[in-house]
């Protein structure tokens, strides 16, 4: 294996953009917070935040606050507090973590953004399409800020997504409007919903580009940069920022493609990455592969915002399809066509399944799918054990060395 040295950075000039749209984000939700000027409401990452938008909140997500706790590392102090209050270890670490931030008082949006704590809710919004923890996450902080918690029940297993799902979900969306004008304060105005959810297929079509730009040899950007900018299209999808920033990075990455700059020097090897990141080793996993000249050039995870069903002249509708045929939902059936489609696009060599203690439904590899992609398509795979946040989980060596052979398997073939 090559000996360990410094890995060279090649930045990505539009993340100063990024960081600026980020900060105007959070720098609003604060003002709110303190002076109720505006509406808050909380929603799960894949949540019905163009309703919210339409209405005039302003939307904060959890979901996004427990990875920055998982990146910052700050997760491994606070979980307990969750713990201790009857919160398992097994449960989603997202959840415990942002559970024990709100204990302890203690959050990264402090330091990296000035704020003052957590932003108040007026209403909690969930979508249980990701899992189950999201409605029992939301009700305890329905429980502690004495607010409205309402949301969507979505089936789950789903092969094909008929219009019986769609249309049971669309009555869900529908039935939460009369209790989110209540806490808005205004009515639904469609003109401005429909605008809302076009801004999020522009955000969404965009986020593909970016994404897809992957598919050239050499790659201009990682999986490890996916995670880092997704943040507008997690949390200000439905806004024109996301859909400049989104303009700015394509034509960034264009421009990469078209001058044959590559994320990793000398790409040897393209790796898919299933499942979710261990976001207290993003850095020291970007170093590992990018030392093997090898490039995660795909993931499950960051395809995951990218929701093509949005229809503005349909928007209930379009936002039903779109939140319920998402990888996670789906049955093992398609999620193996999925993968081995996406294994095709990508010229991948090896795919990398993440089991995640805590996070079963974005864990991939346990019900043979490794085994069935390796005999039908001939793709080397390797799985690895972790968790998103909870690092006790996690085993630097172990994995490390795991990672080494496996590329070794790939230089093999």
């Amino acid at each position: 294996m090559p000996e360990e040295k410094k890995v060279p950075f090649k930045p990505i000039k539009s993340t100063k953009m990024m960081k600026g749209i980020m900060a105007d984000y959070f720098k609003e939700l604060n003002e709110a917070s303190k002076t109720g000027d505006r509406k808050i409401a909380w929603c799960t990452s894949v949540g019905p935040a163009e309703l919210l938008h339409a209405l005039g909140f302003l939307v904060y997500y959890p979901e996004n606050h427990g990875a920055l706790l998982g990146a910052t590392r700050m997760a491994m102090d606070l979980i307990p507090a969750a713990n201790a209050i009857g919160y398992s270890p097994d449960i989603c670490s997202y959840l415990t973590s942002d559970i024990g931030s709100y204990l302890k008082k203690s959050t990264p949006l402090e330091r990296a953004f000035n704020m003052d704590g957590l932003p108040k809710p007026d209403v909690l919004v969930y979508n249980t399409n990701q899992c189950r923890d999201v409605k029992d996450w939301f009700n305890f902080y329905r429980d502690e800020f004495d607010v409205p918690c309402l949301g969507i029940d979505t089936p789950r297993g789903v092969h094909d997504v008929s219009t019986v799902y769609v249309d049971a979900v669309v009555e869900q969306i529908k039935g939460l409007v009369p209790t989110l004008e209540k806490a808005a304060g205004q009515t639904l105005d469609m003109d401005k919903f429909k605008s809302v959810v076009a801004l999020s297929l522009k955000t969404t079509d965009l986020w593909k580009k970016v994404l897809r730009a992957a598919t050239h040899a050499p790659s201009p950007l990682t999986f490890f940069d996916g995670t880092i900018h997704m943040g507008p299209a997690v949390v200000l999808r439905g806004t024109q920022p996301a859909v400049d920033y989104y303009e700015t990075l394509t034509a960034e990455l264009e421009e990469r493609v078209g001058e044959g700059v590559a994320a990793i020097d000398g790409e040897e090897h393209r790796v898919y990455w299933d499942g979710m990141p261990v976001w207290g080793k993003l850095r020291e996993h970007s170093e590992q592969f990018s030392t093997l000249k090898t490039c995660v050039v795909a993931s499950t995870y960051c395809n995951s915002w990218i929701f093509e069903a949005l229809d503005p002249d349909k928007p209930f509708e379009g936002m039903a399809r779109a939140y319920t045929e998402l990888f996670i939902t789906r049955s093992e059936d398609f999620k193996e066509s999925y993968l081995s489609r996406m294994i095709g696009d990508y010229g991948v060599n090896g795919v990398i399944f993440h089991d995640s203690k805590t996070c079963p439904n974005n864990s991939n590899n346990r019900y043979g799918m490794p085994e069935r992609l390796r005999k039908k398509l001939g793709v080397p795979t390797l799985t690895i054990q972790g968790d998103l946040n909870d690092l006790r989980c996690y085993s630097e060596e172990q994995t490390r060395t795991n990672i080494e052979a496996f590329v070794e398997q790939l230089a093999e073939r």
